[in-house]
């Protein structure tokens, strides 16, 4: 059965126009750490009272095309019965799953790691579109150090995401192609540039070899940014001027959009750097839309609010309404 066309449809759905996804698919372990952090108990009631504090908050599907959900979330209720996925199709929000099983130590290469995840794919695949998932994402990771990254950590991991994405759409999911070149460290920007551009390459090379339907993905990826350690780190301007170039040399016009991740920045800055990053776009004529893909940069403040209160929906809605606005004015910059 041919389902590019349903593929194409979703892909452009999530990058419309003023319009981003949110990442809310991080893993029990991780979730619970930001949990302990500011004294909130990591049970699944309380996993599942915060994201759906998230997702029923009116109004952000104004701003929110799309929510990436970990497994449990995918499968829950919500507290008065519905289950998630219905809410967030109401609201007219595509569901979106994590299908990764995390990174790995990479035999043979010390300091690099491999994500996991392939065995039984095909099968979950098949069982998350049934649940109702409309797209998935499977992160890669790219470290940054002085003999970092090697040249085989970038092509098993970018073979894995090729391989992924295949069986995304098999499944009828849209594949969000996630390889992330972290910006742990103290390198320069131009390092970072120069990472991020041969990671971009291999990966397309693999997607390509295997056959995915690039119209049919979306590219989820690191701004081209200096190390969070640099003595000196590149201002928006600088950040822009990077991350475009880059994209503009190394990822196919064919890809409906860029959704790009925060990577441990706040959300002031990665609203600041999304912000010149489309303005020196549309000044380039860029052939995707250019959008965000935010975890933590749209969720510490609500989620500082949330615990701070009891657990109180109403003011960590007005948090996560605020930020997640000045994050979709940031696409139309200009």
């Amino acid at each position: 059965m041919d389902n590019s066309q349903s593929l194409v449809k979703t892909a452009k759905a999530l990058v419309a126009p003023g319009k981003g996804i949110l990442a809310a698919d991080e893993s029990t372990g991780t979730i619970g750490a930001r949990f302990a952090a500011l004294g909130v108990e990591n049970v699944e009631r309380k996993r599942r009272d915060y994201r759906e504090m998230l997702v029923s908050t009116e109004g952000a599907s104004k701003f929110i095309s799309g929510v990436i959900l970990y497994d449990e979330t995918l499968r829950q209720n919500c507290s008065d019965g519905t289950p998630m996925v219905k809410l967030l199709e109401e609201r007219g929000i595509i569901p979106g799953i994590k299908v990764d099983t995390r990174t790995h130590p990479l035999a043979g290469a010390p300091g690099e790691v491999v994500t996991e995840g392939l065995d039984g794919l095909r099968r979950r695949m098949a069982e998350y579109y049934e649940i109702g998932a409309r797209f998935a994402k499977w992160r890669a990771v790219i470290a940054i150090g002085p003999h970092l990254p090697s040249s085989y950590c970038i092509e098993v991991n970018a073979h894995a995401l090729g391989r992924y994405a295949a069986l995304a759409q098999e499944a009828g999911l849209v594949p969000i192609v996630e390889p992330e070149v972290l910006m742990d460290g103290d390198h320069d920007i131009d390092r970072c540039y120069e990472v991020t551009q041969g990671t971009l390459r291999e990966v397309y090379s693999q997607l390509a070899s295997q056959r995915v339907i690039l119209e049919g993905t979306l590219l989820k990826c690191n701004m081209v940014l200096s190390g969070k350690d640099a003595s000196n780190r590149a201002g928006p301007d600088e950040v822009a001027v990077g991350t475009v170039d880059c994209l503009m040399r190394n990822v196919p016009a064919a890809v409906p959009g860029i959704t790009f991740l925060s990577g441990g920045q706040s959300g002031e800055e990665a609203t600041n750097n999304l912000r010149a990053i489309n303005i020196r776009g549309k000044e380039m004529g860029t052939p995707w839309e250019l959008s965000f893909s935010f975890a933590r940069a749209l969720q510490s403040e609500p989620l500082q609010v949330w615990a701070a209160n009891g657990g109180a929906t109403l003011p960590a809605q007005k948090a996560f309404y605020h930020r997640a606005s000045l994050t979709a004015a940031a696409r139309g910059a200009a």
